[in-house]
């Protein structure tokens, strides 16, 4: 079933815009019809060892596909990246899956072919062997066609993204560079939170930075908070956007923590953090080659980078949430997608419950283009 999931989502979902898109597709049906010989002709173990090292082979390659399958989901619903594999620590997941199922299906079908009366070593030697060969073809098809789908995609320059160049010749910064935010940016984040896996609000930000200044609107529901809320700041001069619609002035420093993009690289991105960053590989995201990349996240960093949280979660203590930080480093060695999740014990939350969850994810496109924060009325 997982490697049937798998299949579809490639075959339906996968759509960057290469050459061979379908046939990627297509190569992701190869591993869902060896794992559908092992409904045909399921293995059969002699003894409890035998019995309990076959579950256990089984187990193990649906517990590397379930993750695996979640990340292709998120890709796909963020219709962000658009690389399949890109990186030997991206693809080591589905290899292992790949050859458990592999074996897992072999054993099934060499006692098929030999009989139940085959002495057990000459037909787990044939199953090994058969395995292999089968991982081998299944696998570098996908690959090849994978791999070579995203080397056309590489190679053919995009007129222009809002995500940031498209010069295939230039290579992303590495995870530990020197990187910054935009000198103009349009931003946007969206965070969700649950109990669970109950939802207790969500919101959702757009708006403009300028260096400094910014200016943006929100809509946020939440358990605790339900309205549309702003920040403006232009050089001296500060606003909040009121429940009533209105702009009263506001101290400019209470607008510093509030400056989307900024705000989150200035925080979570230091070189301290970075310096453990896990490189996940080059991808697309829209037509913009970026480099992703992955750090460890606590939640007290994460209330510090994302303030908004606060209308999720209120004053709820965050000092024992873990969870991580992927962020897109492009062309021009600056940040233009981030994503972030963080969960720990629910108590305190709006919702009754064991392990709470918030997710953020924010964009910043159009960096460096012409832009003008206009002054709230």
């Amino acid at each position: 079933m997982l490697w049937t999931l798998t299949a579809a989502l490639v075959l339906l979902g996968y759509r960057p815009g290469g050459p061979i898109d379908l046939l990627v597709g297509l190569a992701a049906v190869l591993p869902a019809a060896i794992s559908a010989t092992a409904l045909m002709w399921p293995p059969a173990a002699r003894g409890d060892r035998s019995f309990a090292a076959t579950v256990w082979l089984g187990l193990g390659a649906g517990l590397l596909l379930v993750p695996s399958i979640g990340g292709i989901i998120g890709q796909l619903v963020a219709r962000g990246a658009q690389t399949l594999l890109p990186s030997l620590e991206a693809a080591y997941p589905w290899f292992l899956a790949l050859a458990a199922t592999c074996l897992f299906a072999s054993l099934g079908m060499i006692r098929r072919m030999l009989g139940p009366a085959a002495p057990r070593r000459r037909r787990l030697v044939n199953a090994v062997l058969l395995a292999v060969g089968l991982t081998a073809v299944s696998g570098s098809v996908f690959a090849g066609a994978a791999i070579g789908n995203e080397l056309a995609l590489r190679d053919r320059p995009a007129v222009a993204s809002r995500f940031g160049p498209t010069d295939p010749g230039i290579e992303p910064p590495r995870c530990d560079a020197t990187i910054v935010e935009g000198s103009t940016a349009q931003v946007s984040l969206g965070m969700t939170g649950d109990v669970d896996g109950r939802p207790f609000g969500s919101l959702q930000l757009s708006g403009a930075r300028v260096g400094g200044d910014i200016r943006w609107t929100a809509n946020v529901a939440t358990d605790l908070v339900l309205g549309r809320f702003g920040a403006a700041r232009i050089g001296g001069d500060a606003w909040q956007l009121d429940a009533r619609g209105g702009w009263p002035p506001a101290a400019p420093a209470e607008i510093d923590g509030l400056t989307v993009d900024r705000r989150a690289i200035e925080v979570a991105l230091t070189q301290g953090y970075r310096a453990t960053a896990e490189d996940l590989g080059i991808e697309f995201v829209e037509g913009a080659r970026a480099r992703h990349c992955r750090i460890a996240l606590d939640g007290p960093t994460f209330r510090q980078a994302f303030p908004e949280v606060t209308w999720l979660v209120g004053d709820v203590d965050l000092h024992r949430w873990r969870g991580e930080l992927d962020y897109w480093a492009f062309e021009d060695g600056q940040v233009g997608r981030l994503t972030a999740t963080v969960n720990g014990d629910a108590g305190g939350l709006p919702e009754i419950g064991l392990q709470g969850t918030v997710r953020a994810t924010m964009t910043a496109t159009d960096r460096g283009l012409p832009a003008t924060i206009v002054r709230p009325s």
